[in-house]
């Protein structure tokens, strides 16, 4: 069998046969692992200059994915008929969730046909997948854990709120809860390696899912209480003494106001606050992932990533899902859940070139496995690959768009031609992002002897009128060479300024539009004239989504 070994966009793999899925089952059967290389022909993170890129088979790998409901992996028939939508759309992954409850329906007993299938169909379809570990919280709650768990309170005991009421969310103070989820979740990337490991299909993995306390920024619970007021974990002081001046704000500022002391209880130290429950909520989360994560980890090291709820704007701890990988308390769980590679957002608010901005970090690579699907999507992932090097972009409840009404489909198509490209220059400051819209018109680029203005291009008064308030524009740009760039996108005007004191004026020698077939430049149009407005700038409409390659020159 080939394996889906294609980086850019379109893996590439033959159908599952039926002699394939019989040996498949032999090998589960049998117990025996399918890999047969060293841990790094494992799909894994490595360095390219300031980027972080995902090794799928030994080559770059750009995620243009799409995240299911939560309810649609649960059903082979459901499904299946989105498959065709999803490569319509240019997807090369999926995120999908896979259940607890599904896996062991009863204690000690695996059921892993939902996960089989959803691999298989994935494998027929060319497509890989990112499997999200629903397992003792989803969304703050514990509704995927198993009955036998939800039914024996006693042995899985509860989160409980400050009136002491017991709440649908299992307690992070209890051996036996973190057991049982270490169990089974190391039992399942056990059965990934048997049955995947050669193949591939699987290439990440998302330990629980958007983690935190909510309506109270801590819990109650007798036992979390007894740590509240006792002394600070060990670990926890060995990271504030590690980091020290170099903590992020929030919580240098809480460490300071309290004297930088590193005995006592959590108020002791940091003060009675909201915040300081808040803190105390994300490291024994923190330290609960990790142990969960670093169990699977023994059993097939795949890159493992966090997802985080964003806080809504004026929102105090409690009214969001408290303690989880946010960004004033990414310091926390980077110490906290070490085999975490990385943590990431769901971006459903806000702005998104602010929440992004605030989760890329030298240590911090950035994915978006979650965005809500908007006729923004398509711009905000080329802008996401484009600035800050982005593994990938994935709109959620991706199986129940339309493909031809979708922009984030020609998105797509545009960044799966471009992918070979812009994995090649990634991390060696030779790609940037745009997104524009009315509030945000503008944007500027330097490279090497050269500015980029960027601009709305709905704003301009030779374009075409767009009805929508809330449209956005933008791309990606790319540094082919000291005086060659691609520029790809929607709606954009860019313009061009010479940096060079000798010849200070910056001139289009010229414009081409095309595509990129198998990685190969095919020039279409030469755009002058009226597209060029006469050579003084390029313009992507917004109307359409474009590769266009520009060449300057520079006089007096």
């Amino acid at each position: 069998m080939r394996r889906l070994n294609d980086p850019a966009c379109r893996t590439q793999s033959s159908l599952v046969t039926a002699g394939n899925m019989f040996l498949a089952v032999i090998l589960v059967l049998s117990g025996r692992t399918a890999v047969h290389g060293q841990e790094n022909a494992l799909p894994h993170l490595r360095q390219q200059g300031t980027a972080t890129q995902l090794i799928v088979h030994g080559k770059p790998y750009l995620v243009l994915g799409g995240e299911l409901g939560n309810s649609t992996a649960s059903s082979l028939d459901y499904l299946r008929p989105a498959w065709a939508k999803f490569l319509a759309m240019h997807l090369n992954t999926i995120l999908a969730p896979v259940y607890w409850e599904l896996i062991e329906p009863k204690e000690g007993v695996y059921d892993f046909s939902s996960v089989d299938s959803l691999i298989v169909e994935a494998r027929r379809h060319e497509i890989r997948l990112v499997l999200l570990w629903f397992g003792t919280w989803k969304n703050s709650m514990s509704s995927y854990v198993p009955s036998w768990v939800k039914e024996d309170d006693a042995r899985f005991p509860r989160s409980k709120d400050k009136r002491g009421r017991s709440m649908e969310t299992l307690t992070a103070f209890s051996a036996s809860n973190l057991d049982a989820d270490k169990k089974i979740f190391a039992t399942l990337m056990r059965h990934l390696r048997t049955f995947d490991g050669d193949e591939q299909t699987v290439i990440m993995i998302q330990v629980e899912n958007e983690v935190g306390m909510i309506p109270d920024a801590r819990d109650y619970n007798a036992e979390a209480t007894k740590a509240f007021q006792s002394e600070l974990p060990q670990g926890f002081v060995n990271f504030l003494q590690q980091k020290g001046a170099s903590l992020q704000p929030e919580v240098k500022k809480m460490w300071e106001s309290g004297g930088r002391k590193i005995a006592g209880n959590w108020e002791d130290v940091f003060g009675k606050s909201l915040q300081t429950d808040e803190l105390f909520t994300a490291w024994y989360f923190s330290r609960y992932v990790e142990q969960v994560a670093a169990a699977g980890e023994k059993e097939y090291r795949l890159p493992m990533y966090m997802n985080a709820a964003l806080i809504r704007e004026g929102y105090v701890p409690g009214q969001y899902p408290s303690g989880g990988p946010l960004p004033h308390l990414l310091d926390v769980w980077k110490a906290g859940a070490p085999s975490v590679d990385l943590l990431a957002p769901d971006i459903y608010h806000g702005s998104f070139v602010d929440w992004t901005t605030k989760f890329k970090r030298a240590d911090n690579p950035l994915f978006i496995p979650e965005a809500g699907l908007t006729p923004r999507s398509g711009v905000e992932g080329l802008f996401a690959v484009g600035q800050f090097d982005a593994i990938g972009f994935s709109p959620f409840a991706i199986e129940s768009a339309d493909p031809a009404t979708q922009r984030l489909t020609r998105a797509n198509d545009v960044l799966s031609q471009l992918a070979p490209v812009i994995l090649e220059h990634q991390g060696k400051g030779m790609t940037a992002g745009m997104l524009l819209d009315r509030g945000r018109p503008e944007s500027r680029f330097t490279f090497g002897e050269y500015v980029l203005n960027t601009s709305f291009e709905p704003l301009d008064r030779w374009a075409a009128p767009v009805a929508d308030s809330t449209a956005c524009g933008g791309g990606i740009i790319v540094q082919l060479g000291p005086n060659e760039f691609i520029v790809a996108g929607s709606g954009v005007i860019v313009t061009f300024q010479s940096l060079n004191k000798d010849r200070p004026i910056a001139g289009i020698e010229s414009i081409d539009e095309g595509v990129y077939q198998n990685g190969v430049w095919k020039p279409g149009r030469r755009l002058n004239g009226d597209q060029s407005h006469q050579g003084r700038h390029m313009r992507l409409p917004y109307a359409d989504f474009q590769i266009q390659r520009v060449k300057l020159y520079q006089y007096r």
